[in-house]
């Protein structure tokens, strides 16, 4: 991919702004003090590596973006960065740095997704990244606070975010007008109802609202109405919430929305949409760029919508983070850290958000240039203040999102029975829970 001129003049900012900071915002503070964690490391005492390996599948297709960081990275601090293509996707990358965990060479830094790098941890691959950050001089309190604590497990966290996205509500404008709705999202799941309802009508080869069929997540879209309704995937590791009365009305209404005929699921949902076929979906801000520039018509976006609770916390967040391999020498270790200090600072992460359509995962960060190229974006930024962490269950689990994006997709597309599915998830997640991790987890 070739760079933007706009992104050339922020890849041009950030290594004037990184260069103005020096190294008192990526550089190590070696006096910090050791982790029992981490082997007991006095970071006081060591150097950081000249040379490390980043392993990635250059999410949002990010390789040249990547490239260069690096370089601005190195012309500050002198430490050269290995970027290895480790897979074309989430999967293959983990699989490629669990494989070589057993023999051959590891990769420092590697990109893992939010259902994957938990099983890092449970293999002892990855470290906890929180002293050997300080120790970089790295402030995390800066990051997204909901993105950062994805990665958080019995007080540590194991990754900092990097390709992050959340969930926005997208509706076809001319389809609104054609049915006489205002230009705006609807606030509540009510509204959605009412809103289809008159799409129905006023544009009739169109389907009004569409969930996502199985393969494509329909646990992390439907995790907002959950909320919204007050239910929740699993609490902890106590996964009987999947079959609570509040989980379940939830549901219910999904399903009422397929009987009542203002709801489908809908294949490939945002080609879908940018088609014209489809008026109103809920889906990934990764798919932003794409929706508004295949679409015929004004794209609109606004928040998820509220549940009977009006809580505003509804809002899941997906994506991959990056984690520092736990079998490398400590010196890698720091040097990784820094680079994972500069990779998310605050200008390459408004210029990584601008050339791939990632959230910034970093609290302030000037979007000025996005918002005016893609004024959509804001409401993206806008909603971070609506997150929320997921459910262990579905992102900690090994195999649990599996489980409940079937079970959903038999609510949908099958009118199965939701309080009985719902029991038949939860039973199946004990399964795995118990069978797969739980001596792991007694034993650490």
């Amino acid at each position: 991919m070739q760079l933007s001129r706009k992104a050339l003049r922020v890849a041009a900012g950030v290594s004037v702004g990184a260069l103005a900071l020096g190294l008192a915002g990526c550089g190590p503070n070696l006096k910090s003090g050791s982790s029992e964690d981490e082997g007991s490391v006095d970071w006081s005492t060591i150097e950081p590596a000249k040379e490390i390996s980043y392993w990635s599948n250059h999410p949002g297709g990010s390789i040249d973006l990547e490239k260069q960081i690096i370089e601005n990275f190195t012309a500050e601090t002198g430490i050269k960065v290995n970027l290895v293509t480790a897979g074309a996707n989430y999967g293959e990358v983990y699989q490629k740095f669990q494989t070589a965990q057993t023999g051959g060479e590891i990769g420092d830094l590697v990109v893992l997704s939010d259902v994957q790098w938990f099983s890092g941890y449970l293999a002892g691959s990855i470290m906890p990244v929180d002293d050997v950050l300080a120790a970089a001089g790295v402030d995390t309190a800066d990051y997204q606070t909901t993105f950062y604590d994805d990665y958080l497990y019995e007080g540590a966290h194991y990754a900092v975010p990097f390709a992050r996205s959340t969930p926005v509500f997208y509706y076809n404008k001319d389809h609104y007008a054609a049915a006489g709705l205002d230009d705006a999202a609807p606030e509540t799941w009510d509204d959605v109802k009412a809103y289809s309802e008159a799409l129905k009508t006023a544009v009739p080869d169109a389907t009004p609202y569409g969930w996502p069929e199985e393969a494509n997540y329909p646990g992390w879209v439907l995790a907002n109405p959950v909320w919204g309704w007050g239910g929740e995937w699993s609490d902890k590791w106590d996964f009987s919430t999947a079959s609570d009365d509040k989980t379940v009305e939830a549901l219910q209404f999904a399903q009422d929305s397929m009987n009542d005929g203002w709801a489908k699921v809908v294949p490939s949902i945002d080609t879908a949409f940018a088609a014209g076929v489809l008026s109103q979906f809920i889906g990934s801000t990764g798919v932003l760029r794409g929706v508004v520039e295949n679409a015929k018509f004004d794209v609109g976006v606004g928040f998820l919508p509220l549940g009977p609770t009006g809580d505003d916390k509804v809002v899941p967040t997906g994506g991959a983070g990056i984690a520092i391999a736990s079998k490398v020498a400590p010196e890698n270790q720091l040097a990784a850290a820094m680079f994972l200090g500069y990779m998310t600072n605050p200008e390459s992460t408004a210029y990584f958000s601008e050339g791939t359509g990632y959230v910034p995962v970093q609290k302030d960060v000037d979007m000025s240039a996005v918002y005016a190229d893609n004024p959509q974006f804001k409401v993206v930024v806008d909603q971070l203040d609506r997150t929320r962490t997921q459910a262990y269950a579905r992102v900690l689990l090994p195999g649990g999102d599996i489980a409940l994006a079937k079970g959903l997709n038999q609510i949908l597309t099958a009118n199965a029975d939701v309080k009985s599915t719902m029991e038949g998830v939860e039973k199946e997640w004990q399964t795995l829970y118990d069978r797969d991790i739980k001596d792991t987890l007694d034993n650490k």
